[in-house]
């Protein structure tokens, strides 16, 4: 029996403190949240933005290793959500002229997000967890106003002194 899935995409990134940051995917429909380390979210980041490190990170050392072995990431499904912790599976193609394969790995949804985005490859939720997870749009539009209202404070001159006071 095929599992329906359901096409996502990573909405937004922000830091949730020094420890982590919250992932947040989703289409038009919904959108759900998922919490991952400062390392991994620092990785997903900069994905997103198609920056690189000088020297590869673990995540770009196994997309460099992928490629070498002509290894392509077909698509990433985030399939179980288990007592609050999502699972996902990579699907892998291997192709060259000895042999055709492909093969699923269970792997963390964070570490299969961050190769998923460096190539450039689909990401999907099963219909299942889809289900099951609480659609978080609102939430991700107030942290992004809250983002965006910080950055306009950072970039706002400092407000001239009160009649009388000394500038400072």
């Amino acid at each position: 029996m095929k599992t329906e899935v359901v096409p996502v995409e990573v909405m937004g990134i922000l830091p949730t403190g020094p420890q982590g940051f919250a992932v947040f995917l989703g289409n038009e429909e919904k959108v759900f949240v998922i919490n991952v380390d400062s390392y991994v979210g620092r990785a997903i980041a900069m994905a997103l933005r198609g920056e690189r490190n000088e020297r590869p990170l673990t995540h770009e050392l196994i997309g460099l290793i992928f490629e070498a072995l002509s290894i392509n990431i077909e698509r990433v499904v985030i399939n179980e959500l288990r007592s609050n912790t999502y699972y996902a599976r990579l699907i892998l193609r291997a192709e060259n002229e000895v042999h055709k394969k492909i093969v699923e790995i269970d792997a963390r949804p964070s570490d299969c997000l961050t190769l998923a985005i460096q190539a450039k490859r689909p990401v999907f939720v099963s219909q299942e967890v889809w289900e099951e997870v609480e659609d978080m749009s609102e939430l991700l539009e107030k942290m992004r106003e809250a983002q965006r209202k910080q950055e306009r404070e950072k970039d706002e001159p400092p407000e001239p002194p009160l009649f009388g006071e000394e500038p400072t």
